[in-house]
């Protein structure tokens, strides 16, 4: 401005004057003009001067303009570098002007304004309103020097994104009130990603049970988890910095240690077992597993060792190999063991031209004993027949436990078969001595032994097996405490079992099951006060087979539960009609197998029986047979209890025959004992016999128990039980089983008789 005005003065300084004229108005004239010439410079001048200033003006407002566009477009550089987001709210107007919301939110409204209210309620995620507020409200009272939250905004695919804004009061009023605050806001979805990762990475390293340890390249702890402190005993503290070598064992040569470090340097990893140093000194092994980590440029930086403690899990593996081979009780070669030696006892005998013995030795009764006695002196009792069958044999010989009291004896190099029966029999003799099992009991148990040849019986393990187990059955067949060897013909009696057992599983389905009823007398009264039901089997293909020999065999193939489902529903269906033809004080006893107690869920079957036919369960009497009992006492006890309560009576069957436990007997929820038949068929002749019989009834009435005699056949015999307080009988002395419609018939035409 200065120069222009400069410039106007040499302008006017410059200017030509008019030629002088004479004095007078001429004069006047002549300086008039000068005058006028002078104005006329002057305005124009002064136009210059306002042209020269408006241009001035001009050109530093479009400098001006020009340096705001410039920081405006170095700002949108900025936030475009960094990502951010630049706002200004502007507290007055209530409104809110962003720059960079494209990149961070992918929004194109990059310079609109929007109402706070609007940003607030859009674009804020509801759970962090309150955060953002009371931050706000915390820097405008003047609380916090700046305002900062990090909080949730939608993004504009609908997700939310995590940010990080910042801000300032940047302008008041007059009076000092806040009325714009600016700042940015930066997605930190990634950095909060990262540091969730990062301390998700810290707890698993923390709660890990394996011990992990960070290494540096001169194989140096740089870090290390709580769980290797647990594990070696060390504190983070005691082994930053120093070397790994710390937990070297004794049990490894120096070069050990050099292998893995080369291994390391050369690829990076090492996997494998060692022995490792407590800080105690103790030493334990170690599974290890040590990689390379590798920094952001792909260098390898530190390595990075997990380390578990498996010396108990290899314990434990040694345990179940020797487990898997060997019999847990008796420490003799099991089944799989067997097999195995068997094997290359035959591959041996092939080579040799001799031959191999195989002796299977099942202990007779041993159930009974053991059921009598307890399971704690039935062990002690196998530890005991091991150890005696081991002294028996030679050191070259294997003597295995298959299962319960089971033994199979492998013998090689054979040559005589008189040999192996002089064998067997010394194993028998061996028995005659008692077994003690502790100091106030000694037990004597025979065996049953049979017996099978390499090659003359088989030419393989199973094969060889399942002669000398048809040999062993044989001899118990024989009267036990005997050995048999093994013939074809036995095979006869083994099919005929196989199938008496496929012909059994059809007699269901094809009807050959039927029932007979033998009636029951009260000696006090001389009434017919109940039945017993009798299962009875005609095969189409087999004939008739008595039920000591099928009854068995169902038990043992599981199917007396079908077998026991239908004889208890026939029994149920008699007892209803015979009620409806006015017999409605009659029981109906029905004997039931342990299986059907332990699997069958009996107590539920008898409930939906005895309410589908409307039979009273009060007249429902149970009979389990004593061994049966006994050898399950504790798992049947539930149940029997169970169908007391329902209304049924139990009754112990065959009671006498077995080693009973009186402990077991006064526990258990029963009502009648019935004496066996061999006890009463002898009552006239055998004085033992007579009195064990006296004996039972007067322990049973001592108990609570009621006293049924079974197999009673002459008058002398019913006296006898008379005389000695029995409170019922059966047997032909009264009558045989009968069928259903002659049973009926029987106890309709009874007339009660004195028996005195």
């Amino acid at each position: 401005m200065e120069c222009w005005r400069r410039a106007a003065c040499w302008v006017l300084l410059a200017a030509p004057l008019p030629a002088t004229a004479g004095v007078g108005d001429n004069t006047f004239a002549i300086s008039l003009e000068w005058l006028l010439v002078l104005l006329a410079l002057l305005v124009s001048a002064l136009a210059l001067l306002r042209w020269s200033a408006h241009r001035a003006l001009r050109e530093q407002r479009s400098e001006y303009s020009s340096e705001l566009i410039e920081r405006e477009e170095r700002l949108s550089l900025a936030l475009w570098g960094s990502g951010d987001e630049f706002w200004d709210w502007d507290i007055v107007r209530n409104e809110l002007y962003r720059i960079g919301a494209d990149r961070l939110l992918g929004t194109t409204d990059v310079h609109d304004s929007v109402p706070i209210d609007v940003w607030r309620d859009r674009q804020v995620h509801p759970d962090d309103i309150a955060r953002v507020e009371a931050a706000v409200t915390a820097h405008l009272d003047g609380r916090s020097e700046f305002y900062e939250t990090e909080h949730r905004v939608r993004h504009s695919n609908g997700t939310w994104v995590w940010v990080r804004s910042r801000g300032k009061i940047v302008a008041r009023d007059s009076e000092g009130k806040p009325t714009r605050i600016a700042g940015t806001a930066r997605d930190i979805s990634n950095d909060r990603r990262v540091a969730r990762e990062r301390r998700i990475a810290s707890e698993v390293l923390r709660s890990m049970g394996e011990a992990v340890a960070v290494i540096d390249l001169d194989f140096n702890f740089v870090s290390v988890n709580p769980a290797f402190s647990r594990i070696t005993g060390y504190l983070e503290d005691e082994v930053i910095g120093r070397s790994s070598a710390l937990l070297d064992s004794v049990q490894h040569q120096p070069v050990f240690y050099q292998n893995i470090h080369e291994q390391l340097v050369d690829h990076g990893r090492w996997a494998g077992e060692m022995w490792q140093r407590r800080k105690d000194g103790e030493e334990f092994l170690g599974q290890i597993e040590i990689s390379e980590v590798v920094d952001g440029e792909h260098e390898r930086s530190h390595f990075v060792a997990v380390l578990t403690d498996i010396t108990d899990t290899k314990r434990f593996e040694q345990e179940l190999r020797y487990l898997a081979n060997y019999d847990n009780l008796t420490g003799l070669a099991n089944r799989a063991l067997l097999s195995e030696r068997l094997a290359h006892a035959i591959v041996r005998a092939r080579r040799q031209d001799s031959r191999v013995a195989i002796l299977f030795l099942d202990l007779d009764r041993f159930k009974d004993i053991n059921d009598s006695l307890g399971h704690s002196a039935g062990d002690r009792i196998l530890k005991a027949v091991a150890a005696r069958l081991l002294a028996a044999v030679g050191s070259d010989d294997t003597v295995a436990r298959l299962s319960g009291d089971e033994f199979t004896l492998v013998l090689e190099n054979i040559h005589d078969i008189a040999a192996v029966e002089r064998k067997a029999q010394l194993i028998i003799d061996s028995f005659t001595a008692s077994l003690d099992i502790d100091d106030q009991r000694d037990v004597i148990i025979s065996p049953s032994i049979g017996i099978s040849l390499y090659p003359d019986h088989g030419l393989v393990p199973t094969d060889l097996l399942k002669c000398a187990d048809t040999a062993m059955y044989q001899a118990k067949a024989s009267g036990r405490n005997t050995f048999q060897l093994y013939t074809e013909a036995m095979d006869a009696v083994a099919r005929e079992r196989a199938l008496m057992a496929g012909a059994l599983r059809k007699a269901l389905d094809r009807g050959e099951f039927r029932l007979l009823f033998q009636p029951k007398l009260d000696l006090a009264t001389g009434n017919i006060t109940g039945v017993e039901a009798l299962l009875r089997w005609h095969s189409a293909d087999l004939g008739e087979i008595p039920p000591a020999v099928f009854i068995p065999i169902a038990e043992e193939t599981a199917l007396i539960v079908p077998i026991g489902e239908w004889v208890l529903r026939e029994s149920l269906v008699t007892l209803k009609r015979w009620r409806h033809s006015g017999l409605t004080d009659i029981t109906m006893a029905i004997n039931v197998s342990v299986l059907q107690l332990l699997r069958a869920n009996l107590p539920e079957l008898l409930v939906q029986m005895t309410d589908e036919l409307q039979v009273p369960a009060n007249r429902v009497e149970l009979e389990i047979t004593e061994s049966m009992v006994m050898a399950k006492a504790e798992q049947t006890n539930h149940a029997l209890n169970t169908l007391r309560h329902i209304g049924a009576t139990i009754a112990i069957d065959d009671f006498g025959t077995g080693y009973s436990s009186l402990v077991y007997l006064k526990r258990l929820p029963i009502d009648t004992l019935k004496i066996d038949k061999e006890f009463v068929g002898d009552l006239s002749r055998d004085p033992d016999d007579a009195a064990i019989t006296a004996t039972v009834i007067t322990m049973a009435h001592s108990l609570g128990l009621k006293v049924v005699a079974e197999g009673v056949e002459t008058q002398e015999q019913m006296d006898y039980l008379r005389d000695h307080g029995c409170d019922a009988i059966q047997g032909y002395w009264l009558s045989p089983p009968l069928d259903a419609h002659h049973c009926l018939a029987f106890m309709r035409s009874w007339q009660p008789v004195s028996v005195q």
